[in-house]
C-alpha cells in the first residue's frame, strides 16, 4: 500500500514528487510509501523550448528536463520509486483506498494524484466523472480538465497541472504539483500547514 501514488513524469507530477520526497527527514513523512509513473512519452515537454522561465538557461529544451527531473528525483530521494515504461490504464477507489492498474502490474495507494495531460485523448478509465471542457483553454482545442476544489477532485484524489484546468505553462504547472504536494504534506502533518524548504 503506497501513501502517494502520481501519474505522469511530466512538470507537475515530478514537481510533486521532488517535494514529497524532501519531507523525507519529517517525523510525520519519514516512512511514507510514495511512488510515481514516470511515463513521459505524451508530455507536452517532449518538444518544449524555455526562454521565459526563472532559473532555467535560455534555450533549455522540455526533453532535457524530462531526464534531468528523474535523475534529480533518485539523485536526493531515491526512496520515492520511479515506475518506467508502463502506462496507467485505470484507477478505482474501493474500501478507503485506491486501485491503479497499469498495462504490467496493479497499485494501491490511499492517495492518488494524476498530472497527465489536458487533452481529450486522457484513457484512464474511472475518472470518467470528473472530465469536463477546460475552462482556460480556447474551445476549438477541445481541451479537458478533472473538475476539481483547488486540486482535489474527490477524498484521496487529486490533479495538478494542465489537466488541474491550470494554463499550459511550466511554471504554472511546476507550481501546481508542489501545491498538491504541500497540501498532501499537511494532510500528513495532521492539518499543520506544512512547506519544506532548504536553506544555508
Amino acid at each position: 500500500m503506497y501513501d502517494a501514488f502520481i501519474i505522469g513524469g511530466g512538470a507537475a507530477g515530478m514537481s510533486c514528487a521532488l517535494v514529497l520526497g524532501s519531507a523525507k527527514s519529517k517525523a510525520f513523512a519519514e516512512n511514507k510509501r510514495i511512488a510515481i509513473v514516470t511515463h513521459q512519452r505524451t508530455s507536452h515537454l517532449q518538444n518544449a523550448l524555455f526562454n521565459n522561465v526563472l532559473g532555467l538557461e535560455p534555450g533549455t529544451l522540455g526533453a532535457d528536463i524530462l531526464e534531468s527531473g528523474k535523475k534529480q528525483l533518485s539523485n536526493l530521494y531515491a526512496h520515492v520509486e520511479q515506475i518506467a515504461s508502463e502506462k496507467v490504464k485505470s484507477v478505482k477507489q474501493t474500501d478507503g483506498h485506491f486501485t491503479v492498474i497499469t498495462n504490467k502490474n496493479t497499485y494501491l495507494s490511499k492517495i492518488v494524484v494524476v498530472a497527465v495531460g489536458y487533452t481529450n485523448l486522457l484513457t484512464i478509465k474511472g475518472l470518467e466523472a470528473y472530465v469536463e471542457p477546460h475552462p482556460r483553454a480556447a474551445i476549438e482545442k477541445d481541451r479537458i480538465w478533472l473538475k476539481n476544489d483547488n486540486h482535489l477532485v474527490t477524498h484521496g484524489l487529486y490533479v495538478a497541472g494542465t489537466l488541474a484546468g491550470w494554463r499550459s505553462q511550466f511554471a504554472i504547472a511546476s507550481g501546481s504539483g508542489a501545491q498538491v504536494a504541500t497540501d498532501i504534506l499537511t494532510l500528513w502533518n495532521d492539518g499543520k500547514q506544512t512547506k519544506i524548504h532548504d536553506k544555508i
